[in-house]
């Protein structure tokens, strides 16, 4: 079982912990202390990657495939089909764009949806109630339906110096050191700090 593989037991709030049936039936990818437990639609239709330290509030659904509607009708037939006769076979009624993949300390608010094919980039931030249709950048705020950019959390060059510094992939020990750095808004110590490491 994947809970068994989770590093600290105690964090029972962990994705991987609160999804380790699907985890291990789906071959998805959780990441380490990253939290929340989302609805997973369709679970079947495309993969599911998550990165380290990710924040999901409640009620967040991913969609990882939907009702086709280039058929007569969106009704899941398929779905039901023990109920009906005459069905055909090697008949779809849902269709997917492709895996759902999350990126390393993205912050998903609470009621957002997050539909198939999407990338979320590192540091990026859901806001809540937001649909998600589109690719999003890294450390990039977007909200609303459908999510749309508000602004850059940083400057391009703070950016790109924080996606190679990967504080995500250290290890615990080291996380911990920099723990004051990390929760201050004094990011250029931060990341002064943490390259000369």
């Amino acid at each position: 079982m994947i809970h068994k593989r989770i590093k600290d037991p105690k964090w029972n709030l962990l994705t991987r912990f609160q999804l380790a049936w699907e985890v291990d039936q789906w071959q998805w990818e959780i990441g380490e202390y990253t939290y929340g437990k989302p609805l997973v639609l369709e679970p079947e239709m495309a993969m599911l990657k998550i990165g380290n330290y990710c924040s999901i509030a409640p009620d967040v659904t991913i969609a990882l495939g939907n009702h086709r509607t280039d058929l007569v009708t969106t009704y899941p037939f398929n779905v039901l089909k023990e109920y009906w006769g005459n069905f055909p076979e090697h008949y779809e009624d849902h269709d997917t764009k492709g895996d759902v993949i999350i990126h390393d300390d993205v912050w998903i608010g609470k009621n957002s949806i997050i539909l198939s094919g999407v990338e979320i980039g590192t540091g990026a931030v859901i806001g809540a109630h937001s649909v998600v249709s589109k690719s999003v950048a890294p450390y990039t705020i977007v909200a609303g339906n459908p999510a749309r950019p508000i602004k850059k959390r940083f400057s391009e060059e703070i950016c790109n110096r924080l996606l190679k510094i990967s504080w995500w992939k250290w290890e615990k020990e080291k996380v911990e050191k920099f723990l004051p750095l990390l929760l201050s808004n004094d990011i250029e110590k931060f990341l002064t700090e943490a390259e000369k490491s």
